[in-house]
């Protein structure tokens, strides 16, 4: 396991943090958008898409940009990573997804205008921390549902076979797509470490319904792995967006 492997991940969960969870807290906590909860999802779903897609291309080759314990464990489960590599990814990570909700917390502790109780951190949640008041179980499900889709998206099109020049727009388009159906049912998460810093911060409710957005997303993962090696049997070549072997690095 490299260290600037490590740093990547970490590095890229926190922007992930920072630029798209911060685009949630302005438009649902702050109310940029107004009173349109529609401009609400749209932005925010674009934010998320369009900050992993340029993040898939800037540190992927470091990486892989996983910057996702999910992603981490399909690929765990797919065979494209060694365990010791998807604990260091894992740690990694979380680390970073803290980091980029204190970064965030920190500026938005600037205005006059934050009060996390009332304006938040983009924390997701169910009951009636949903916006349709989606309760535990669908909440779960729809978690499962939706990092399926998304780990599934992201092992078909880092085959060897595939075409790696759209990989990341196509990964891209399939987080926004998986926010806008998710954001409305409990903010969406598929991304245990995206949800563990900003509950972290907001505390309370947000805290105690992390369970479904640590749990729902890896079993989410495990199942888009085993589907993906139902699909895609394991006598094809496939990529390995595991760190490089040392001895390959100058």
């Amino acid at each position: 396991m490299k260290w600037r492997s490590l740093f990547a991940e970490a590095l890229g969960t926190a922007l992930l943090v920072f630029f798209a969870v911060g685009t949630a807290t302005l438009s649902f906590g702050f109310k940029v958008a107004g009173a349109s909860a529609s401009a609400g999802v749209v932005a925010t779903a674009l934010s998320f898409g369009l900050v992993l897609l340029v993040l898939v291309y800037s540190i992927g080759p470091v990486s892989g940009c996983h910057i996702n314990p999910a992603v981490t464990i399909g690929f765990l489960v797919a065979r494209r990573i060694t365990l010791a590599d998807a604990l260091g990814y894992w740690a990694a990570q979380v680390v970073g997804g803290i980091a980029g909700a204190a970064a965030l917390f920190g500026v938005f502790h600037l205005s006059s205008d934050y009060h996390v109780g009332r304006v938040g951190l983009g924390a997701d949640g169910f009951g009636t921390s949903s916006m349709i008041h989606a309760g535990a179980g669908g909440a779960f499900v729809a978690e499962v549902v939706l990092t399926f889709l998304f780990v599934f998206v992201i092992l078909a099109v880092t085959r060897r076979a595939s075409n790696a020049a759209v990989a990341g727009l196509v990964i891209g388009l399939s987080l926004t797509l998986v926010h806008l159906i998710g954001i409305p049912i409990d903010g969406t998460s598929v991304n245990p470490a995206r949800s563990i810093g900003p509950a972290l911060f907001v505390g309370g409710t947000a805290l105690s319904q992390l369970w479904v957005f640590l749990l729902a997303p890896l079993v989410g993962g495990v199942l888009a792995a085993l589907a993906h090696q139902v699909l895609y049997p394991r006598g094809e070549e496939e990529a390995s967006i595991a760190p490089a072997p040392e001895e390959q690095v100058p």
